[in-house]
């Protein structure tokens, strides 16, 4: 029988810091304070939240597991007159199987009252759990003010399609404890289509258990992998009664009364443009891995392209101006158009810059080694001497002023290793690496949807890395738009080279961009991390070999 039939609820989506357990306690205890101040009973926090996700190998350590119970205990220790959920890594007691279980505790009254353990662990695309933690196999509701809550974390939640990939589910188990509502903490990556993923995902879920679900998800990035908000509420009919912000911080509070949700009605998921969703991604993956990382000023390359310029335009927004060393450094075949364009970008943001020309420094390579390359023809040596040429001075002047270096290589060149190691792919973290040519094209007429801030001439010119004379991309590689549509097929779909055809791809088109985009694998596995904001990036998320003969 019920002992309260009036709960508030306060969901909490915070961005963390990973393994700064003095920030994420004193967020999540100021958090609880604010809650309690505002009415709540119980105020739920993210999957992993106090030691941030995914720590990855600091969780091999064990004063990393004991740092995060003592967060555990302060957290619980201000928690009096309320209750609260959070997540952390916890010790399995038993010898056999992993030495961890990704957890959550339920406080109340300053006491652990509950411990709930995940039980499916995803190890697919960006996800490594099972690598460390202890897959749940017991299942038991957590009762709070008269009320039976079913208690799951991420991924307990997804086994729920036409194939399922675990052979259990979690919620089959906890239903039949008779439960008055499930709440879910997440730590749910950001890729452009994951918002209507999820809510269709979460909504099944309602629909299949009636049962009104409070989904609580992180927000902010963590190097490439950025988590976007966008917490959710149910009803047990499945519909969407509220959703909290994409891509900042938010506490609202939930009256939840005789099985229900009160004071909300069947609202419309926020379907956000893909460019829209992609821009706002990169802005808080720039700034949280500049903040994070201790930093706060950016240098990169700006040659009067597309690919630089967007970098350049989207940096600004995320550090401001004032903190963006943008570096003109023409070579003797850039275009003095190239040049204006990249000055008027400069002045268009109001940052930094310096023109520092690269033409000495290429002949005086190009000196050195006649004595070794003899009478042999100018090729791609001569051009990578340039592109290096011009990382040796982005790298200086890093070193020198403290600047950190802006990648600027787009997705579809990263594909086909169209850009020179330790040249033009130098870099602390990669802007564009997930983002299509197609898409950055896209993605600079958003940055101008209001007035131009990137040259109208960046975007429409053909493009070119300007290494030798007349050069254009489309001299080396497929037109952007029928590369891209490959590309997008064979990465993101998975699909082979005989499904390609099949689809109409011309047949030399397919077997030529597939074997390009397997053969530059030891590029990428050089370069920088790439902020992530497709459903399958390069990086951790994309496991290849780099010796193989399979083209796919």
């Amino acid at each position: 029988m019920l002992k309260n039939y009036r709960m508030k609820i306060a969901l909490a989506q915070l961005n963390y810091i990973i393994g700064d357990f003095d920030y994420n306690t004193a967020k999540i205890i100021e958090t609880i304070q604010s809650a309690k101040k505002q009415g709540a009973d119980l105020v739920v926090f993210a999957e992993l939240s106090v030691c941030g996700y995914s720590p990855r190998d600091f969780l091999e350590f064990s004063e990393f597991i004991d740092l995060c119970e003592v967060s555990a205990q302060k957290i619980a220790a201000a928690c009096s007159g309320i209750a609260c959920i959070i997540g952390l890594p916890t010790k399995n007691p038993k010898v056999k199987g992993k030495d961890l279980y990704n957890s959550a505790y339920f406080i109340e009254d300053t006491k652990v009252k509950a411990i709930v353990n995940k039980a499916l662990l995803p190890n697919y695309d960006v996800f490594d759990e099972y690598r460390y933690f202890e897959p749940a196999v017991n299942f038991s509701c957590v009762e709070f003010m008269g009320h039976r809550i079913a208690l799951t974390i991420c991924e307990d939640m997804w086994n729920i399609n036409d194939n399922p990939m675990y052979v259990i589910s979690p919620m089959d188990e906890l239903v039949i404890e008779n439960p008055d509502l499930m709440i879910n903490i997440a730590a749910s990556p950001f890729s452009y289509n994951h918002d209507e993923e999820r809510v269709q995902i979460l909504g099944d879920n309602c629909r299949k258990y009636r049962l009104p679900l409070f989904y609580v998800n992180q927000v902010g990035a963590q190097t490439e992998i950025i988590f976007d908000g966008g917490s959710l509420v149910f009803d047990q009919d499945g519909s969407l009664l509220d959703e909290l912000p994409y891509f900042s911080e938010s506490l609202k509070i939930y009256s939840f009364e005789y099985g229900k949700i009160i004071g909300h009605k069947p609202i419309v998921h926020d379907t956000q443009n893909n460019i829209q969703q992609i821009h706002d991604a990169l802005i808080l993956g720039i700034k949280d891995y500049f903040a994070k990382s201790g930093f706060s000023k950016a240098i990169l390359g700006l040659s009067g392209g597309i690919d630089s310029a967007l970098v350049c335009a989207l940096a600004a927004e995320a550090l401001g101006p004032e903190n963006v060393m943008a570096v003109l450094m023409p070579s003797e075949y850039s275009s003095d158009h190239s040049i204006q364009d990249a000055l008027d970008l400069v002045n268009n943001l109001g940052c930094k810059h310096e023109i520092i020309p690269i033409k000495e420094a290429a002949a005086a390579f190009g000196n050195m080694m006649n004595p070794v390359f003899k009478d042999l023809p100018f090729n791609v040596a001569e051009e990578n001497i340039q592109a290096r040429s011009r990382a040796v001075i982005l790298m200086a002047m890093s070193n020198k002023f403290g600047y950190i270096l802006l990648n600027t290589s787009n997705k579809s060149e990263c594909a086909v290793g169209y850009g020179t190691l330790y040249g033009d792919m130098a870099g602390a973290i990669a802007v564009l690496g997930d983002v299509y040519k197609t898409q950055v094209y896209k993605l600079s007429h958003y940055i101008n949807r209001e007035k131009e801030i990137i040259p109208e001439n960046s975007i429409v010119k053909p493009p070119s890395a300007e290494l030798r004379p007349g050069q254009k991309d489309s001299d080396s590689l497929p037109e952007y738009d029928i590369l891209d549509g490959v590309l997008y097929e064979y990465i993101e779909h998975k699909k082979s080279s005989a499904e390609l055809i099949a689809m109409g791809f011309d047949v030399a088109l397919v077997k030529r961009i597939l074997r390009m985009v397997n053969i530059a694998e030891f590029k990428r596995n050089q370069a920088p991390p790439i902020l992530r904001v497709s459903p399958k990036a390069f990086g951790i998320g994309r496991r290849m070999p780099i010796v193989g003969k399979y083209l796919g």
